[in-house]
């Protein structure tokens, strides 16, 4: 179960995880993630849109024993949760991440910003492409991704100490990589990468067999089509089509829609507006949807 909660101008996910999310592994990232973990060293994931990473959060967060029961914002207690999701923009300033004051009546009040709450209740903090984040912002991490573990709160003149189970995470997506949006080296270096990819095709398949509700011959159909269209990034494509759309075109089929069409609104015109693409791409899905 999540909470959105409108912090100025972006969206913070507080995740109340109950049950397990499904997540197969690729490789050895599980283990990885578990001795980063432990060590209290920070995470760096890399890699394509849609191709699990966020998912991934999310599982080794309840892996790792950190699930909670729904807790109402309401009620003053629903800030100690396990894993909290900050989607990062050019516009994220520190007081977004750690907190400000506020005029509450005739009161002035502090509210703790999302990185607070996480150092404090010892949770997992999960920063969603860093690299759109201002690299003024980025800096503030520094002190919590080594052997310091505070975190500055300048505006109270205090140092947090992070507990024990916080964990920083950040991902982003290296195909949108520019000079403009890169991490410094100052803060890439101060975590351990695990890097991220498409699965093979029969895991891609389970997956979207699970997640769609599509048969196994659909499934497999869909882990084909996608394996196929992300070959032609050779070929003008910027990215190939993500877990994510085949997911999706899985579910319209399981909703009666035909399958070319449903792959052509999920997959086709969602990756690519070049019309001589959008072609080829049609024939791909044409030659395995006979």
């Amino acid at each position: 179960m999540t909470t959105q909660t409108l912090y100025r101008s972006y969206i913070i996910e507080e995740y109340h995880l109950t049950r397990e999310p499904y997540y197969v592994p690729v490789g050895d990232e599980v283990e990885l993630f578990e001795a980063a973990y432990k060590a209290k060293i920070p995470v760096l994931f890399k890699g394509p849109t849609g191709c699990g990473k966020t998912r991934f959060v999310e599982y080794m967060s309840y892996r790792l024993g950190r699930p909670l029961t729904k807790v109402n914002e309401s009620s003053g207690g629903g800030h100690n949760l396990p894993l909290v999701t900050i989607a990062c923009h050019e516009d994220l300033t520190a007081s977004d991440l750690v907190g400000r004051y506020l005029l509450e009546g005739e009161n002035t009040v502090w509210i703790d910003g999302p990185l607070t709450r996480a150092v404090k209740a010892g949770g997992i903090c999960y920063l969603d492409e860093i690299v759109e984040a201002r690299k003024d912002t980025t800096v503030l991490i520094h002190p919590l991704t080594d052997h310091r573990r505070i975190l500055p709160v300048e505006k109270r003149g205090e140092l947090l100490e992070a507990a024990d189970g916080f964990l920083l995470v950040l991902s982003y997506n290296p195909g949108y990589q520019s000079a403009l949006k890169d991490l410094k080296h100052s803060t890439r270096q101060r975590f351990v990468a695990i890097e991220f990819d498409y699965p093979p095709r029969p895991i891609e398949a389970e997956i979207v067999r699970h997640e769609s509700g599509a048969d196994e011959a659909v499934a497999h159909q869909l882990a084909k089509l996608g394996e196929k269209v992300r070959n032609l990034k050779e070929h003008g494509l910027g990215e190939g089509a993500s877990t994510r759309l085949l997911i999706y075109a899985g579910r319209l089929i399981t909703q009666g829609i035909a399958p070319r069409r449903a792959c052509q609104v999920a997959i086709n015109w969602a990756v690519t507006d070049d019309e001589s693409v959008q072609r080829s791409i049609e024939e791909i899905i044409s030659s395995i949807f006979e």
